[in-house]
């Protein structure tokens, strides 16, 4: 995975030059052993292993992987472990959370791995081999929070296609696993956090906001919010070109945009596309990955302070790879705006 990635050779590329520091929340977990030793021997991306360290050298050794250079963090041993919950206490204190409780938090590696970018022992976290996205996300939002000029967290799916002409086709899909029922306003940072995120993977972006209706030929409230959130987008970035509301043919097929909407200029070219809500979102993205043998690439957390990306439960080494290198690529490449 990521061989046939666009982009993804100048991400590492610029790792190089400025190499980063990765959380893993989970690492005996031997996908992320094998990940881990697969950067080692890269030099541009130091993994910071969240373990007991005889367990996570025990597994390391069991399946031979060679993880010599990591870091290896044990919450339990952990020697600013009192300054860490203090600063998690000052995080939380509206919800008046104690010292003792702190502690007893920071012994999950997922709240223990955040606050390791928190306090800048790390520039940026990938976690959910084991975890839920929920488990992924939720100390994210309590602890890293959104950048400026973003109200939500959000995602995206990157999907990449080799195409005839010898050059990969890349799509971008969002709201697709994090918001349920997004609002006109919550579009808009959906739109917008998938086209400054697809193009770190060389998309020029097209925007789609996708619905059964095309340009007013339907009617109904979910017609309303994607049309009300195109027009909201395009005012607030009029540099991007954005369609919507739009049916999906229109969208990607010139002929159908020929006949639905003629003087529209985006359709039938589309590459990045915000659905309605997220069954809409999550259902598309797996018929572009099974059915139209898509590679998927995602979820991308958008709009947090730093990086924190979410892993499959059933990810291989190989998506823990290239998800590593997406998330640190995001550290300098994704600009608040």
């Amino acid at each position: 995975m990521g061989k046939n990635m666009q982009g993804f050779g100048t991400m590492i590329g610029k790792l190089k030059k400025s190499p980063k520091r990765i959380v893993f929340t989970e690492g005996s977990d031997p996908r992320i052993l094998e990940a881990a030793s697969r950067l080692l021997a890269s030099y541009f991306l130091t993994p910071l292993l969240v373990g007991n360290k005889q367990e996570v050298e025990d597994a390391a050794e069991e399946f031979g992987y060679n993880i010599r250079g990591a870091e290896i963090i044990d919450p339990e041993t952990f020697e600013s472990m009192n300054e860490m919950a203090e600063t998690l206490c000052e995080l939380r204190k509206s919800k008046n959370l104690q010292m003792e409780e702190a502690l007893k938090i920071l012994k999950q590696g997922n709240y223990f791995g955040t606050m390791l970018v928190k306090m800048g022992y790390a520039d940026c976290l990938l976690g959910g081999a084991t975890y839920t996205t929920a488990d992924t996300v939720r100390p994210a939002l309590q602890l890293i929070k959104t950048r400026p000029g973003h109200n939500i967290v959000s995602s995206c799916f990157i999907l990449v296609r080799p195409s005839a002409t010898g050059e990969n086709e890349v799509l971008a899909m969002a709201d697709c696993s994090i918001n349920i029922r997004p609002t006109e306003d919550e579009l808009v940072d959906i739109a917008i956090g998938a086209a400054d995120c697809g193009q770190l993977f060389g998309i020029d972006p097209k925007i789609a906001f996708l619905s059964y209706s095309t340009l007013g030929s339907g009617k109904g409230e979910d017609v309303d919010k994607m049309r009300n959130a195109a027009l909201k987008t395009k005012a607030r970035r009029p540099e991007l070109p954005i369609s919507g509301e739009i049916q999906f043919d229109a969208a990607v097929s010139p002929r159908v945009a020929r006949t639905k909407c003629p003087n529209d200029e985006i359709a039938g070219h589309a590459n990045v596309f915000i659905f309605p809500d997220i069954n809409a979102g999550n259902i598309g993205y797996k018929i572009a990955q099974r059915m139209g043998n898509f590679e998927a690439y995602g979820p991308i957390l958008l709009g947090l302070k730093s990086p924190i990306n979410d892993l499959s439960r059933g990810c291989t080494a190989d998506e823990v790879y290239s998800m590593a290198i997406i998330t640190a690529a995001l550290v300098d490449e994704v600009a608040p705006r």
